[in-house]
């Protein structure tokens, strides 16, 4: 009896000590996924969708779409199976004029960030509309501070217009509130528009706090147009982002989550492609 309890003792450390390995030197946590990944699944069958991401070993989650649930009823799905949102995406009229109820299903997500994934354009950016969206920052940035969040920008690739010395994406930077206002950067998008991401994160080390992993063909040009045909979204490591130089960067600024975000139609293949690459780094 008392080899079989020192077995079970030894087995549960082992466990244990693997439990807490880092999941890659460039990575220290298994990376979350943005729900956009899962979109099309998301929109058939919520709960059999996040037991396929768990099975993944994807636990944090990035939703930007409650997907026809109360976001009490999403959160008790996610308690359900030990998961958990993170980050709660919203749009840019939501935070300028209905601030209350986005703030409300943050807080019954349980949510650490509130993000935006871009700002309204029509085309390139102006020095109008980033001010403008500064100001909006910066007044719900200060909501969500009070209840607990930070409010975080997702650049969408249009900010990086020259401005000045340097871009409208910095102006906009530096006209809103560190304590207030933080960042998502996506690397696809700030790569494509002429932009070095692991420089970006080296020059603001503090003010991005999540990041969307997101690869991109190597045939696709350089545009600051923000999108790009979903087959040219590729697995981590096979296109045009130097990773090792971008995780790097990342790992030495203020980034608390990392999410991978893949918009191809052959994400089931392509997600578990992606963390394998991610964990031999």
């Amino acid at each position: 009896m008392k080899r079989i309890t020192f077995l079970c003792c030894l087995l549960a450390g082992i466990t244990s000590v693997s439990q807490a390995q880092p999941f890659g030197k460039l990575v220290k946590q298994t990376p979350g996924i943005v729900s956009y990944t899962m979109r099309d699944s998301f929109g058939k069958d919520v709960p059999g969708t996040l037991d396929k991401i768990k099975a993944w070993g994807i636990t944090n989650i990035e939703f930007s779409s409650l997907f026809g649930k109360t976001a009490s009823e999403l959160r008790a799905l996610l308690d359900q199976r030990g998961m958990r949102c993170s980050s709660y995406g919203v749009s840019y009229d939501a935070i300028d004029q209905k601030p209350d109820s986005i703030l409300q299903n943050a807080k019954t997500l349980g949510v650490k960030y509130i993000r935006i994934g871009s700002i309204p354009h029509k085309g390139p950016a102006t020095l109008d509309i980033i001010q403008k969206a500064a100001e909006v920052f910066n007044r719900f940035g200060k909501q969500a501070k009070a209840q607990g969040f930070m409010f975080c920008y997702h650049n969408h690739g249009f900010e990086f217009q020259p401005h000045g010395d340097g871009t409208l994406f910095d102006l906009l930077v530096t006209q809103t509130n560190p304590d207030l206002v933080g960042y998502e950067m996506d690397v696809t998008w700030t790569y494509l528009p002429g932009q070095d991401p692991a420089k970006l994160l080296t020059k603001y080390p503090n003010r991005f706090r999540l990041i969307h992993l997101k690869d991109v063909a190597k045939d696709v040009p350089h545009s600051d147009a923000g999108g790009m045909p979903n087959e040219k979204s590729v697995v981590l490591g096979t296109g045009q982002i130097d990773w090792p130089a971008v995780l790097k960067a990342a790992s030495k600024s203020s980034i608390e989550y990392y999410y991978i975000e893949d918009e191809s139609k052959a994400v089931e293949q392509q997600v578990p492609q992606s963390m394998a690459y991610l964990k031999s780094l």
